[in-house]
């Protein structure tokens, strides 16, 4: 099936309130990473994180669920696949990869879903992709290349790369079901539904893999190292279930029905660049020159790959970031 955008967005009005809520919603997801790793720095399993995270937000997005219950009947398999790859494995990897390595590395190799998604077109779909888009995969590879510095022998920790990787190739899950969920018109199911129960489902499923019975929940209690100053753990908790996922998912949700897909693509890569400074501002992470520029290429080929016109005379081969935000408004990642 195509990689498609939906066109709920186009000709609708109030595009600057659009890019209003599409910058906050890449600031709101953007932070999830600085207030997760000071967490998992205190004593919290990554996989326990992601739990409270996704409960949480699963917790307050419970009334839509009931509202959209229909979709139970109607696309099941369509939320079974939203929780488990969207939610559950975007999740768990980003934040397992979090322990491992800095945050703006994690998150830029998690941006490297776009590009791959043209590899699902090209190789699985056997659909042509244009040169500018082949052309922003070769680029978003060699910029991971200075982001992970190949030349000093892969300093990084091996298995937060790889990590890292899978939360970018649950992103391609991601995409692809977003076209399954967007090209019915107007019988598309709710993106909001879609999102309430991708939640519930990936709850479930994390109830089972990260055994919260087990959490040391008196971390919750005590404060957590944000680069030397100390921060409520249960205030950086609220953050990442109230801004970092209900307000980013939702005001993702709401920019996309007021602006073009490749206007809310462009913005949501804003994202990386966001979590990158976050991290070196709060956390004191600091990236060298090549990574630096490794990551403003990873970031200028996703954007290429993700925003070119399709090949002549095929359908449209290159899922934006619209298509994304429309079910749900990245990271993974984070």
């Amino acid at each position: 099936m195509p990689v498609r955008t939906s066109q709920i967005s186009q000709g609708r009005p109030g595009k600057g309130v659009g890019l209003g809520l599409a910058l906050l919603s890449a600031v709101a997801f953007g932070g999830s990473g600085v207030a997760a790793k000071p967490l998992i720095e205190a004593g919290l399993d990554p996989l326990h994180v992601v739990w409270l995270r996704v409960t949480g937000a699963a917790l307050v997005m419970l009334p839509l669920a009931v509202r959209h219950r229909a979709l139970l009947r109607t696309r099941p398999a369509l939320l079974a696949g939203f929780g488990l790859l969207a939610v559950a494995g975007v999740q768990a990897c980003y934040f397992a990869a979090l322990s491992r390595i800095p945050v703006g590395v994690a998150l830029l190799i998690e941006y490297l879903a776009p590009a791959l998604v043209l590899g699902w077109v090209r190789f699985v779909q056997r659909r042509p992709v244009t040169r500018a888009a082949a052309f922003g995969v070769v680029l978003a590879a060699g910029g991971l290349a200075c982001v992970v510095e190949v030349w000093s022998g892969l300093s990084f920790d091996v298995l937060g790369l790889l990590l890292a990787l899978g939360a970018a190739c649950c992103q391609v899950g991601y995409f692809v079901l977003s076209d399954q969920g967007g090209d019915a018109g107007d019988a598309a199911p709710n993106p909001l539904g879609v999102i309430a129960y991708g939640l519930l489902i990936g709850a479930a499923v994390l109830t089972v893999v990260a055994r919260p019975w087990s959490m040391d929940w008196s971390v919750l209690a005590h404060g957590a190292d944000m680069n030397g100053t100390s921060v409520p753990a249960v205030a950086l908790l609220l953050w990442v279930v109230l801004v970092a996922t209900v307000l980013a998912y939702v005001t993702g949700v709401l920019s996309v029905r007021r602006l073009s897909p490749q206007v809310a693509g462009v913005v949501a890569c804003l994202e990386a660049v966001i979590a990158t400074v976050l991290a070196w501002v709060l956390l004191g992470e600091r990236l060298s020159a090549p990574q630096v520029v490794g990551g403003a290429v990873v970031l200028l080929g996703a954007f290429i790959a993700q925003s070119s016109t399709p090949a002549k005379g095929s359908a449209e081969p290159v899922a934006s970031g619209g298509a994304e935000r429309e079910l749900s408004a990245r990271g993974t990642a984070a």
